[in-house]
């Protein structure tokens, strides 16, 4: 007989975990609960983090973790701190006894492992502190918080970025500073006037709120908390990736219908676990960080890195916001995973520290990964795929006000983008090659580079075992009826002229390849690979490839606009008053063809063929479909749905 236990503020870890005499902490119920069993949570906070003790035994006997019907949960990575003491103007000190951290103490541990790149000159820290939940930045001398203006208008301009529009000069700034000694932590803060004995401060105290400490609990469901303050470290592919929440290298969870914020971060972790790696590059330097992360790959596989053991997540309906890092991470850990419906947004906007490892959802070896009806908005960059993105799909999604929108890097296909908006000025870093783009809205630029230097692994289809390895050569593209608005950044590229040059056919490409005469690895490189284009729709003067056979162009200005009308979320585009009439086709598995490496099909991670029938609402599209993510559109102006926020 499966049990149901209850958790509530009221309660106490003697009693039985009943509805009637509930446990007080959800801890207790997570060293309790077995496989089928149930996890209710009633009203109020609950500064734990919460490490389960066991898992389910599969997807129809899992652990369950919920809020009660009604009540709202919050679990919390920090403590509420008084004793505040004046110090001068609007600067005040708490001296905290290290006895409050146990094992891990944040102000001692700084933001640093493998592709860090800033700051150089002084350390972040994992900790934090918050003023009646506002997040504060972390000083990088004492002396500095009594005229903080100063350094975060160099600030602006050391980062630039998004940094300009979040952080204003004339805008109050709070600091906070640490000193930490072996047996207490002093904290400086300017509160900028406010009593901080009267108001909630609190600081992160905890490096997680729901992670267990040991691999390979599976099966286990999260849903309906508020979740924030966590001292995640830095999760780099080489180095355990850690989450405000996360399964630490199990398979088959579902995260749903959670708000999760302010982990200093990751929000979410789906990603890999230490023995296959800790950050060897920044404590040794022996060898470089990709030969670390090749490595990590072959050492996952080693230790059972397989469908049958590991990833096949759900990640759906959460709000994921106000992280330092990340929304959603994932090395090796996040392979069949799903991830839907989520609001990602403020990732990586404070700029208190860079690295190469940051997005709202940055993902190495997303296998057969399904990214589909997310909105990402005011992001560093919006989604980033690096290394493996095989059997990857992103589609119908949402990008707004990002910095960048889409990354794909050093990865082979095929990679199937679809159906989505990308609205920001910097539309796409391409890296890659294998990657097929179909039925997009296309208002940024975009970057196509080859990769010659990095060989990284491809799988057999829909497995994790390595095929083999090689460098991205760059195209062996598609791109199918999307809708392109140009720019007016010099020099960048708006359309599809960028694969100006590139053969139109396998049967092209071996030709030009076998014109140079004999040879093996070194003539790759020196051929470009094909581009398959055609279909597509080109705005405001965004230039065409010049081989492409069927389009359309028209000068005007789409005047392209995401506006948010309460909970609702619109898309606003003009079309020319002749809406382009163009002989599509309903894309398929059929017509994508095979990418040239991996020598795979897209196709749906079970296999089967997939056709591209609905658009980003949902609409059945014709069987000539209107390009760009929307059916139905006319000529003029345009104002349809596309989201509701939670």
């Amino acid at each position: 007989m499966y049990k149901v236990y209850h958790v509530s503020k009221a309660g106490s870890d003697h009693s039985p975990g009943t509805e009637a005499a509930p446990f007080l902490t959800i801890q207790k119920a997570a060293e309790e609960a077995q496989s089928g069993d149930k996890v209710v949570v009633h009203e109020g906070v609950y500064r734990e983090w919460i490490k389960p003790r066991n898992g389910g035994l599969s997807n129809s006997c899992r652990i369950v973790y919920e809020v009660a019907a009604g009540e709202h949960a919050v679990i919390k990575g920090s403590e509420r701190i008084t004793g505040w003491e004046p110090v001068k103007g609007n600067v005040w000190k708490v001296c905290l006894d290290n006895e409050l951290f146990g094992a891990f103490n944040p102000y001692a541990h700084p933001v640093k492992g493998d592709w860090i790149v800033g700051p150089t000159d002084w350390e972040v820290h994992t900790g934090e502190v918050y003023l009646n939940g506002r997040a504060f930045y972390e000083a990088a001398s004492l002396e500095e918080i009594f005229e903080p203006a100063k350094r975060y208008a160099s600030c602006l301009e050391t980062w630039g970025g998004r940094q300009e529009e979040i952080l204003k000069p004339e805008e109050t700034v709070y600091q906070w500073y640490c000193e930490t000694e072996e047996s207490t932590t002093t904290i400086y803060a300017n509160f900028q006037g406010a009593d901080p004995n009267r108001e909630e401060v609190e600081i992160n105290v905890r490096k997680a709120c729901f992670f267990p400490e040991r691999t390979g609990l599976n099966y286990i469901t999260v849903r309906g908390f508020e979740m924030m303050h966590a001292a995640t470290s830095w999760a780099p592919p080489t180095a355990m990736q850690e989450g405000l929440i996360g399964p630490n290298w199990g398979k088959g969870w579902i995260i749903e219908d959670n708000d999760i914020h302010d982990s200093k971060c990751s929000g979410i972790s789906i990603g890999k676990e230490g023995s296959t790696g800790d950050n060897e590059f920044t404590k040794y330097h022996r060898k470089p960080g990709y030969q670390y992360q090749m490595e990590a790959v072959f050492r996952a596989r080693n230790i059972g890195w397989a469908k049958e053991r590991i990833g096949s997540h759900i990640i759906r309906r959460n709000v994921i916001r106000d992280c330092g890092q990340n929304g959603i991470v994932g090395h090796l850990g996040c392979v069949f995973s799903e991830i839907y419906g989520n609001e990602i947004y403020n990732i990586a906007v404070k700029h208190e520290f860079y690295g190469h490892e940051i997005a709202g959802i940055k993902l190495h070896a997303a296998i057969d990964v399904q990214i589909h009806h997310n909105y990402i908005h005011n992001c560093t960059l919006g989604t980033w795929l690096d290394w493996q993105a095989q059997g990857t799909r992103v589609s119908s999604n949402i990008y707004d006000e990002n910095n960048r929108d889409l990354m794909v890097e050093v990865t082979h296909g095929p990679c199937l983008v679809d159906n989505n908006v990308f609205t920001s000025p910097y539309a796409f870093d391409n890296a890659a090659q294998g990657g097929a783009y179909v039925h997009n809205l296309c208002c940024g630029f975009i970057n196509s580079y080859p990769v010659l230097d990095r060989a990284t692994p491809y799988h057999l289809p829909h497995s994790t075992e390595v095929l083999g390895t090689v460098p991205t050569y760059g195209f062996d593209d598609r791109w199918y009826q999307n809708i392109f608005v140009g720019g007016k950044e010099e020099g960048r590229a708006y359309g599809t002229a960028l694969y100006n040059g590139a053969p139109v056919s396998m049967e092209e490409y071996t030709e030009r390849y076998h014109s140079l005469g004999r040879g093996d690895v070194e003539q790759f490189a020196q051929v470009k690979q094909p581009a398959y284009i055609n279909g597509n729709v080109y705005l405001k003067g965004a230039p065409r490839f010049d081989r492409e056979e069927m389009y359309y162009e028209d000068a005007s200005d789409p005047e392209v606009k995401i506006v948010r009308e309460g909970r609702e979320v619109y898309l606003e585009i003009a079309l020319p008053e002749k809406v382009p009439e163009l002989s599509t086709e309903v894309i398929s598995t059929e017509k994508l063809g095979m990418v040239r490496i991996v020598e795979q099909r897209y196709e749906n991670p079970d296999g089967s063929e997939f056709r591209l029938e609905e658009d980003l609402v949902g609409k059945s599209r014709g069987i000539h479909p209107f390009p760009g993510p929307l059916e139905g559109l006319h000529g003029g102006r345009n104002k349809v749905r596309i989201w509701t926020v939670k």
